[in-house]
């Protein structure tokens, strides 16, 4: 399995467990390919994680739906 990078270990530093266990596998999915970022799309009652082809590999951009 691919190692984070180190910008995207430290975007889930401190993060609560839920939150970590939503989004990793597309950070290890980014991490695999290296070839486009992660978008977040946090709301109230929804959290998502997509690789995003407009953000650089090793990036991740919060964002809202």
């Amino acid at each position: 399995m691919s190692e984070l990078p180190a910008s995207y270990r430290k975007y889930l530093e401190g993060r609560d467990p839920i939150f970590v266990d939503t989004v990793r596998p597309v950070l290890l999915q980014s991490a695999a390919d290296q070839t486009a970022g992660v978008r977040i799309v946090v709301e109230p009652h929804l959290l998502q994680a997509h690789i995003d082809e407009h953000i650089p590999y090793g990036q991740i951009v919060e964002d809202l739906d």
